[in-house]
């Protein structure tokens, strides 16, 4: 099918971006061909379902996570960076592709399976008051632009995405999702060479939407990313622990999309600082921390004081990330450097006694130079205004799962590269 291209009048703007308990092993979450014929998707099967995904990537030096999505029928593998910041998933698209890291041989191409400007999920991704659709029957154009990366440009579209549930059974829906062929990237690492991006944030474009619209889960997503790289996602609540959890509620009425919450303070050595009041993004699709202009400073400024007499000096040979320190000679690994750093917190306020904790291991990265850098950057520097955003630094090393259904982000230590059978 051709897809034709063309400037879109409209913009969306999304903002960014264990232990035995759990019955299952990473051998079991490979995802499943596409059975001829799938079972009813009816609400048995998605009582205590799940789907689950194993992630690989890290914070440093690659700089994102990923999943591998199957596509189509007969089903083909997309490895896609995950973004709780954003809803509309995508993939590159097979057609006259700008800024696009795969080659065509790795492309998705439409085959009669464009989604028309009257379709229901067109409304979503479009706006109502500046759609740029002359006929329902045309295509539906979609641009997505991201507060902190660059943006996506392309055509939405609906295949086949078979997935295998927690409690045996597989299912083949048909989902919407964007084929990009115009793609930018500014961020402050080199671009994914992924296929796309998988958002997983709450609005009605998301494929966990969709699966939750159609019966298959609860409209619940998670991600335990490790800090020694890899880990896993799940749609559905099947893994969530019965207890354990700090949990803090989605901040209603926001202006800022998604997954927010505050307001919060943030403590240094378990001590109060000038940072208070704070409302912050939880955003898998950012590698770093990026606090406002002011708090980014009271921070740095924190941390400088508290290192004055240590056996460390600013590498500002280092271009890694903006600020960074060495030592008499090269680290190498951030527990070299550990007692040396004191633990950061967030504490949310509106709940009594949640806090985030953030030992050095959860804001530091150690570079290839043997250094280590602060993984907390100026926001108001990248564009970011006031935004605070938590990214994959500050998630490390824990279950973070967003309940849309009850309204809460949640989040427990756990050994995400670890999910076995019990």
């Amino acid at each position: 099918m051709e897809v034709k291209y063309r400037a879109i009048a409209m913009t969306l703007f999304f903002f960014l971006g264990f232990s035995a308990i759990f019955p299952l092993c990473f051998s079991d979450v490979v995802q499943p061909s596409l059975a001829k014929k799938s079972p009813p998707l009816t609400s048995n099967n998605r009582i205590g379902s799940s789907v689950v995904f194993r992630v690989q990537g890290n914070v440093y030096p690659l700089g994102y996570y990923s999943v591998s999505l199957n596509i189509g029928n007969p089903p083909k593998a997309y490895d896609l960076d995950i973004d709780s910041g954003s809803d509309l998933t995508w993939v590159q698209c097979d057609a006259p592709c700008k800024g696009c890291t795969k080659p065509r041989s790795q492309q998705y191409k439409p085959h009669k399976n464009l989604v028309p400007c009257g379709d229901q999920l067109c409304g979503v991704v479009q706006s109502s008051a500046r759609r740029h659709c002359q006929s329902p029957n045309e295509q539906c154009d979609y641009e997505i632009e991201y507060a902190d990366h660059g943006s996506s440009m392309g055509v939405l579209v609906r295949d086949y995405i078979p997935l295998r549930l927690t409690n045996g059974s597989v299912v083949g829906p048909r989902l919407a999702f964007g084929c990009g062929y115009d793609q930018t990237y500014s961020g402050p690492t080199s671009p994914p060479s992924t296929a796309g991006v998988l958002g997983l944030g709450n609005g009605k474009s998301s494929l966990l939407s969709q699966l939750t619209s159609l019966g298959v889960i609860r409209n619940v997503v998670g991600h335990c990313l490790s800090g020694r790289g890899g880990g896993f996602l799940f749609f559905g609540d099947h893994l969530v622990p019965s207890s354990g959890v700090s949990w803090t509620p989605i901040s209603p009425g926001s202006s800022v999309k998604h997954y927010v919450s505050g307001p919060a303070d943030l403590l240094f050595n378990a001590k109060t600082t000038s940072v208070k009041g704070l409302q912050v993004i939880f955003d898998s699709g950012s590698s770093y921390a990026y606090f406002n202009s002011k708090a980014y400073q009271a921070i740095v400024n924190t941390m400088v004081d508290d290192l004055k007499g240590k056996p460390l000096s600013r590498a500002t040979a280092d271009r890694s990330l903006p600020v960074c320190w060495k030592g008499s000679k090269p680290f190498k690994s951030v527990g070299d450097v550990a007692n040396l750093f004191k633990p950061l917190t967030l504490s949310f306020t509106r709940m009594k006694n949640v806090q985030l904790q953030l030992p050095p291991s959860s804001y530091l990265i150690l570079t290839k130079q043997g250094n280590v850098c602060l993984g907390i950057l100026n926001g108001s520097e990248a564009g970011l205004g006031n935004l605070n955003i938590i990214g994959d630094i500050f998630l490390q090393d824990k279950m973070v799962i967003y309940d849309n259904e009850k309204k809460q982000i949640g989040w427990i230590p756990a050994k995400c590269d670890k999910l076995s059978k019990s």
